[in-house]
Parts: C-alpha cells; sequence; structure tokens
C-alpha cells in the first residue's frame, strides 16, 4: 500500500484565534481532490504552515511524504521539502507591471525580460493549459479580473511540477458563475496532472465544485466530516 503524501495525526497549534487550530486525522494521498470547508483565512494560513513544515504544531504529528516535518533540519532541507507543494494563495505576491508570460516564467528564471525562448515555450503552454486566453499573455497582471488573476496564480504554482497543490480560500473574492466554472477548470488540469489537491473554503459549493471529496472541519474537536455527493443540493 502507497504511503500518503500527507498525514495529520491529532494536530493541536495554538494561533492566537478564537481557538486553536484542531485536526483529529487527516491523510492525503497520491492524485486526491479533497476540499475543506471551515477554516477562515488566518486558520487557512496556519495550516499550510503546518503541512509545509514552516512551523510545528503544539501537539501532534504530521508527516509529508513519508517523513515527519519535525525531522526537517534546516532551510535547505525545508526548501526540498517545499519544492514538492504548490501554493495557490493571494499571498503570493503577482508582479502587476509584468504581463502573465513574465510572471509565470519567474520559477523558471531570473531571466524575464523577456524570457528565453525555452522558457518561454514553457509558460506559453502553462498559460493555456490553465485557460489563460492568448490575447490576455502579453497584458500586465494589474489589466487582469480577479478570475484571471486566480489562474495566473494556479499556473505559476503548477510550474515545478509539484506532488501536492495547497489552495487557500481561492473563491474568496469571486461570484458564484465565476467560481464554478473557474473550480471545474483548476479540478480538471489537477486530475490530468494526477497531482493532489487541498482546497480550503468557506464556500461549500465551490468545494462540491473543485474536489471529489469534501469534508467540514468541526473546530471544537478537529473533526473532519465527510459530506456525501448531492447533500449541499438537499441542503
Amino acid at each position: 500500500m502507497t504511503a500518503p503524501l500527507l498525514q495529520l495525526s491529532a494536530v493541536t497549534k495554538d494561533y492566537r484565534g478564537l481557538r486553536p487550530l484542531r485536526i483529529e486525522h487527516l491523510e492525503v494521498a497520491a492524485g486526491d481532490q479533497l476540499a475543506i470547508v471551515g477554516l477562515d483565512r488566518p486558520a487557512a494560513e496556519v495550516f499550510i504552515n503546518l503541512v509545509t513544515g514552516a512551523t510545528l504544531p503544539d501537539k501532534g504529528e504530521i508527516s509529508a511524504f513519508g517523513r515527519p516535518t519535525a525531522a526537517i533540519q534546516d532551510s535547505a532541507d525545508w526548501l526540498a521539502t517545499l519544492d514538492r507543494f504548490g501554493i495557490v494563495s493571494e499571498r503570493a505576491v503577482l508582479l502587476d507591471a509584468l504581463s502573465v508570460l513574465q510572471n509565470l516564467a519567474v520559477p523558471f528564471s531570473l531571466e524575464i525580460e523577456p524570457p528565453p525562448d525555452r522558457v518561454q515555450s514553457l509558460v506559453r503552454a502553462l498559460a493555456g493549459e490553465v485557460g489563460l486566453h492568448a490575447a490576455s499573455w502579453d497584458r500586465p497582471v494589474a489589466d487582469l479580473d480577479l478570475p484571471a488573476r486566480l489562474r495566473v496564480r494556479f499556473a505559476r504554482a503548477l510550474a515545478l511540477e509539484p506532488s501536492v497543490l495547497l489552495l487557500e480560500h481561492p473563491s474568496a473574492r469571486l461570484t458564484g458563475g465565476d467560481a464554478a466554472s473557474i473550480g471545474r477548470d483548476l479540478r480538471a488540469v489537477s486530475e490530468r496532472r494526477g497531482v493532489a489537491a487541498v482546497t480550503l473554503t468557506a464556500d461549500p459549493e465551490f468545494a462540491a465544485v473543485i474536489a471529489a471529496r469534501v469534508f467540514t472541519l468541526e473546530p471544537g474537536t478537529g473533526r473532519l466530516v465527510e459530506r456525501r455527493r448531492g447533500w449541499f443540493r438537499r441542503s
């Protein structure tokens, strides 16, 4: 049996919120498409810091790629682990004055004015894969609407071919129609690549679109309760 990519057991982390972040048990296997409803933005940031090993839990254990995050020895070791994650977050700064292609070139090269031909080929393919229209590729990112900016963040998270994607409230500023459409597109790309994805959201309808399995966090206990398909429609 293949070991999970991520495993959290009896985790507690006090981050000076209303109550500590608690996760009783979570496993993420290769290719899983999961969503967790019930973490606000501060808690979502704490969750991402924990699973990537940026911080350690007060109690419990977190393993990433078969290794406890507590075993990370130094910054070089941590960066090697971090490279296996792709993080989609508004905290990841976009360079608004630069074009879409230049922003997508950043993970590959410091030469972005213009990117080398090899890098341009990579980023054009990436932009097309996530649904960014070719007409937008040479436009400054500042000119893009919110759905297109999210696609840029998603493409950049995919650039180095991560094993796990972590999406931090990706639909927070989108309208319902935009959220549903982009949720379907992002899930399709993740499934086609076979990359696992964990989406943290406050929107249960978006969760049902972007993920195959949806969990709701009980904050007092840390239990993750799985919602059956169709539950959102009945509710």
